[in-house]
């Protein structure tokens, strides 16, 4: 009885899969001068991406499908998005085309 409740305790605080290090609940991606650090990120379901501009030249980070767009983003200021479906999100800066990245969701 006593084992039986020690693997309920244990998959009820690690989850059915066992122990492991669980995924971040965000990720980060920098917008340094005309670029995204790094350009692409791999994250699973649920996970929210904070794009922060670090450098001096406005920017925005917009989905190419239009599913998220953070308007225009002036040096610090940040913006997130939550993923909640598997696939391949490939993003933009509109002012400066150019600047591209990918977000993988598995």
């Amino acid at each position: 009885m006593l084992s039986q409740l020690g693997t309920f305790r244990f998959k009820a605080k690690y989850g059915a899969s066992g122990g492991g290090t669980p995924a971040p609940a965000e990720v980060g991606v920098n917008i340094v001068d005309f670029d995204f650090s790094p350009k692409v990120v791999t994250v699973p379901v649920g996970t929210k991406v904070t794009w922060t501009l670090v450098g001096p030249t406005i920017h925005t980070a917009t989905s190419k499908t239009g599913l998220w767009d953070s308007n225009i983003l002036d040096k610090g200021q940040k913006f997130s998005y939550t993923f909640t479906k598997v696939g391949t999100f490939e993003y933009w800066c509109t002012i400066h085309p150019e600047m591209l990245g990918t977000v993988v969701v598995k």
